[in-house]
């Protein structure tokens, strides 16, 4: 018999797997946590220093950095949708064999986009030249070039200002095949490494895998669920839903109404439905994949807190599990900001632990924090 699933249920579930019903113990390691949310949107650092410190007892914003810089049991690369997050370390086997498994269409225009064969030439130049290194991204292309040829460091890639050299196209791709990570910044300019070798799971198994961890933390979940958290064509993941249900990996369930998927085996839910008043950052892997979009941001939500149905560009404030509005903090030395602006009206046991997820914020970032509650101004991703 098809398990029936509910919102509540659902909601419920994610929320306690998420660490948001309550954090990891102290101690935990930072790795751990990010593990447990599979990954964590770092395109800005402070935004994912906030989501890992935020779901581990006690961490501040130091605590992500000594994983990710000292004891490198996180790295900083392009992961999924090409853009940049925290990996752990010791998962980078199944998470690059399925990263680049993923089909991604073309997306320069044809005087820009190299051949296939020219795009596995830069990516072994990149790990080539990052190999026991760290390079700024001018002398990254100095190498690259140098070990390709000219037409690489052809300036026909547009950019913010002017234009960037052509190999920049897949340096996505070179992260994500384990050629490229971050490195610490070397002053005002981003540096880049190889993380260390490391023997990629096959495709199939690696993918599987992906797929798994995914519904573990964030089902249930549809095909098309996954292929826009993944940037991947709909009827692909379709086809690798269907396959993994034939093989007795993932089970379909019954969700408010519509079929659905979870881990084979994994159909025990919660019955209390959440409560609380939490705050997210910018881009929180929650916010992002937690589906559908039309309960996660219910009614008002839906305009205010995404941006053209893209979440993530607004820092939220969940009341009981969902979007009930939109927040923002100003960091002047060592204090900041935050500015709350809600959708409804708070009962006081939720302005209560407002004021306490305010103190947590600070405590994260450093910083004697300041509660607002009023209308946000800044635009998104501001």
């Amino acid at each position: 018999m098809t398990s029936r699933i509910t919102w509540d249920e659902a909601s419920a579930r994610r929320h306690e797997r998420q660490l948001l019903g309550a954090p990891a113990p102290a101690g935990t390691p930072v790795a751990e946590v990010v593990s447990t949310l599979l990954a964590t949107h770092a395109q800005v650092l402070s935004a994912a220093e906030l989501s890992v410190g935020l779901r581990l007892d006690g961490a501040t914003r130091q605590d992500v950095r000594a994983a990710l810089w000292d004891d490198r049991s996180l790295v900083k690369t392009y992961g999924p949708r090409g853009t940049i997050h925290l990996l752990a370390a010791a998962e980078l086997p199944f998470w690059s064999a399925a990263l680049t498994a993923v089909p991604s269409g073309a997306s320069a225009p044809p005087d820009v986009r190299m051949t296939p064969g020219q795009e596995e030439q830069v990516v072994a130049a990149i790990g080539d030249a990052l190999d026991g290194r760290q390079l700024t991204i001018d002398e990254l292309s100095e190498e690259v070039v140098a070990r390709t040829g000219p037409w690489a460091g052809d300036l026909v890639m547009e950019a913010f200002q002017g234009k960037w050299p052509r190999w920049r196209q897949v340096m996505h791709r070179a992260g994500q095949s384990g050629a490229l990570c971050f490195a610490p910044n070397r002053g005002r300019k981003a540096a880049y490494t190889r993380p260390p070798h490391f023997d990629p799971l096959p495709a199939d198994e690696a993918l599987a895998t992906l797929v798994r961890h995914y519904l573990h933390a964030y089902g249930p979940a549809t095909p098309q669920h996954f292929a826009k958290w993944a940037a991947a064509p709909r009827g692909w993941a379709a086809d690798l839903f269907g396959s993994l249900a034939a093989s007795g990996g993932i089970e379909e369930v019954d969700f408010e109404g519509a079929p659905a998927w979870v881990v084979a085996g994994d159909t025990e839910f919660p019955t209390k439905a959440v409560r609380g008043v939490r705050l997210l950052p910018y881009f929180d892997a929650y916010a992002i994949a937690a589906q559908p979009r039309e309960r996660m941001f219910p009614g008002a939500a839906y305009e205010r807190a995404l941006a053209g149905g893209q979440a993530g560009n607004f820092p939220v404030l969940l009341v009981d599990g969902v979007v009930a509005g939109v927040w923002h903090q100003r960091r002047q030395g060592k204090r900041t900001t935050v500015t709350v602006e809600p959708l409804g009206r708070l009962t006081r046991a939720q302005e209560r632990e407002l004021g306490q997820q305010v103190e947590r914020v600070g405590e994260v970032l450093e910083a004697g924090p300041e509660l607002v509650v009023g209308k946000v101004t800044a635009g998104p991703h501001a």
